[in-house]
């Protein structure tokens, strides 16, 4: 995995974010999710950039990216850069294809940060409801004991609730790569920390906004997703009605893992009414 560089920087008043691109052509962006990287991407990226532009980063706090107490990662503060890195990079109407928070911190900056997608592609993704749950619930519940963990009970945390997200388990070396940003004491903390900043009542503010999207949208969720269960694409689905919904049978939440093929399948598909 050490082959997946992000060679490109982007300065924030939080610290600095990574980035990359390949291709050229009209202008896609890949949002990666928690607790991922865009690492998730390496597979779809280079096949996508054969027809399009492809853009790629790491959030604040997670990959290759910064990671530092005192850093604001809740997901306000993630579609705020993420507007500015758009801004950035001159893209004033992308298609964006986003993943778990990712969902979230794209619905945020079209909805309340304002800026113009072509298209929009969602899949396994928080978008709104009642999504505060499970080990989500804990961590937001119990941050100081979760911070006191030895090292490898932690870690070992960490791994279970990677492998809780694919049906069809990690490539060898990947869960390795997935881990390494979370190890060690400094990783430990930073895990922590932008679990709980991240909060439901930041996908509650624009929920009654979801049925005034007008661009083409597109639903992909794995039928095997323990994390996001079918029935929360179902409940983006009734309420941006005019979206596709499609599902991909024996696939878990990493569709980048258990699916790659026919997830980017979708994402080569034209929009019919884009």
């Amino acid at each position: 995995m050490s082959h997946w560089t992000l060679g490109e920087e982007f300065e924030t008043p939080d610290g600095v974010m990574r980035w990359g691109s390949l291709g050229s052509g009209d202008p896609v962006v890949l949002v990666h999710g928690t607790p991922y990287s865009s690492l998730l991407w390496r597979d779809i990226a280079p096949a996508l950039a054969r027809t399009r532009k492809v853009y790629f980063f790491d959030h604040l706090g997670f990959g290759q990216s910064e990671q530092r107490e005192g850093q604001d990662l809740g997901l306000a503060a993630h579609a705020r850069r993420f507007a500015g890195l758009l801004d950035h990079w001159g893209l004033t109407r992308p298609g964006v294809v986003a993943h778990d928070i990712g969902g979230a911190v794209a619905l945020r900056t079209l909805l309340l940060e304002e800026r113009s997608f072509r298209n929009l592609t969602l899949f396994d993704a928080v978008s709104g409801g009642e999504w505060e749950r499970g080990l989500f619930r804990l961590f937001l519940e119990h941050e100081d004991v979760f911070r006191q963990l030895p090292g490898y009970a932690h870690e070992a945390l960490v791994a279970a609730h990677l492998r809780h997200a694919t049906a069809t388990g990690f490539r060898p070396g990947v869960l390795e790569a997935f881990l390494a940003p979370w190890r060690g004491e400094a990783g430990q903390a930073a895990f922590y920390r932008q679990y709980t900043q991240v909060r439901q009542a930041d996908t509650a503010v624009y929920e009654h906004l979801l049925g005034g999207i007008e661009i083409p949208v597109r639903l992909v969720w794995g039928r095997e997703d323990r994390i996001l269960p079918p029935r929360y694409a179902e409940w983006l689905h009734e309420r941006v009605p005019h979206a596709e919904l499609h599902w991909i049978e024996g696939a878990g939440h990493l569709l980048q893992e258990d699916a790659p093929s026919q997830l980017l399948g979708f994402l080569t598909a034209g929009f019919p009414s884009a």
